[in-house]
C-alpha cells in the first residue's frame, strides 16, 4: 500500500494496513524514517508519526536491506533500545548478496541490539515471508477485533491515488523539487467510456512550495507534466484496475511545509 521509490522520506505519513484471518488480525504500521534535525514543520509532523507508533506498538519490526549502512553511533540504535515491545529484525533483499554476507549482517546487527528474531527474507520473491508472518503471531498479544474482517486499512481510496502521483514525481524529478509537492484529489468519479467500459475520471491538484517549481513541474510546453501524467494514469490503472482519465492541475502555496492551517489540509494533522 505505502509507495515506495529510491528517494529518502518517501513515505509521509502513518499508512494502516490490515491482515485478517478466522483466528487474528494483524494491525500494520507503516511510519516516515526519523529525522534527526527536521527542517519544517511537516517534518516534525512526521516524527510525530513515528513517535505514537514507538508508543502504542505490540510488536516493532525493524526492516533493513542488505545494501543499506548503518553508523554504530546512529541514533535509531538508542531510540530502538528503548522500545519495550519485543523487537524484530528483518533484512530484506538478501537474494541480492552471498549467503556469507547475510551471516555477516547478522552478526553485526546481534552485536549492537537484543532482538527477539532476525528474519532474513527476499520479499520480492516471498523468501521467509512465511516465516516472518508466522513468528510476528507466535509474539503478538491476544486482543479484541479493531477492523471489519474485509478491511484493508483506514485509508480512503483518495488517499492512495494521491501517494500514486506522489510517488511518479518523486520518480521524475530531482533536487528539492519532489520534496516540496503535495498531491490533493479533488474529484474521483466513476463513469463509462462511449463503449461501456467502467472509466474512473482523476481530477488531482499538485502543490509546490514556490513559483519556480511550478515551472518547473510543468516544462517546457507543458512536456514534464505531460509525461507525469502519462506514467501516473498507467500506475493509476493498474492500481484500480481499470480505464482511468487524469487531469492534472499545479498552483503555488508558499512555504506549505510551515504552514499549520495548510499541513491539517493536506492530512498532517
Amino acid at each position: 500500500m505505502s509507495i515506495i521509490t529510491n528517494k529518502p522520506q518517501t513515505t509521509r505519513h502513518r499508512i494502516i494496513g490490515i491482515l485478517s484471518d478466522e483466528d487474528y488480525q494483524i494491525v500494520f504500521s507503516d511510519t516516515p524514517g526519523i529525522i534527526e534535525d527536521p527542517g519544517y514543520k511537516m517534518q516534525e509532523v512526521m516524527n510525530a508519526f513515528v513517535n505514537s507508533t514507538f508508543e502504542d506498538a505490540d510488536l516493532m519490526i525493524f526492516v533493513t536491506t542488505v545494501e543499506e549502512n548503518y553508523d554504530p553511533e546512529d541514533p535509531i540504535f538508542d531510540r530502538l533500545r528503548a522500545i519495550e515491545a519485543p523487537l524484530f529484525l528483518v533484512i530484506n533483499k538478501t537474494d541480492k548478496v552471498e549467503s556469507a554476507r547475510v551471516l555477516e549482517l547478522i552478526q553485526w546487527w546481534n552485536e549492537r541490539l537484543d532482538f527477539k528474531e532476525i528474519i532474513p527474507t527476499a520479499a520480492l520473491h516471498k523468501a521467509n515471508t512465511d516465516t516472518l508472518l508466522e513468528q510476528i503471531l507466535r509474539y503478538l498479544p491476544e486482543g479484541p477485533v479493531f477492523y471489519p474482517k474485509d478491511q484493508l486499512t483506514d485509508r480512503p481510496e483518495r488517499f492512495f491515488v494521491s501517494e500514486i502521483i506522489r510517488e511518479k514525481v518523486l520518480e521524475l524529478y530531482h533536487q528539492e523539487v519532489p520534496y516540496s509537492v503535495e498531491v490533493i484529489v479533488q474529484s474521483f468519479k466513476e463513469t463509462e467510456t462511449k463503449s461501456g467500459e467502467p472509466l474512473v475520471r482523476i481530477g488531482a491538484e499538485i502543490f509546490v512550495a514556490r513559483q519556480s517549481q511550478k515551472a518547473i513541474i510543468i516544462g517546457k510546453g507543458g512536456s514534464a507534466i505531460k509525461r507525469l501524467g502519462t506514467v501516473a494514469r498507467k500506475s493509476l490503472e493498474k492500481w484500480l484496475e481499470q480505464k482511468v482519465f487524469l487531469e492534472l492541475h499545479v498552483k503555488v502555496k508558499d512555504n506549505w511545509r510551515d504552514d499549520d492551517r495548510l499541513l491539517k489540509h493536506f492530512g498532517y494533522q
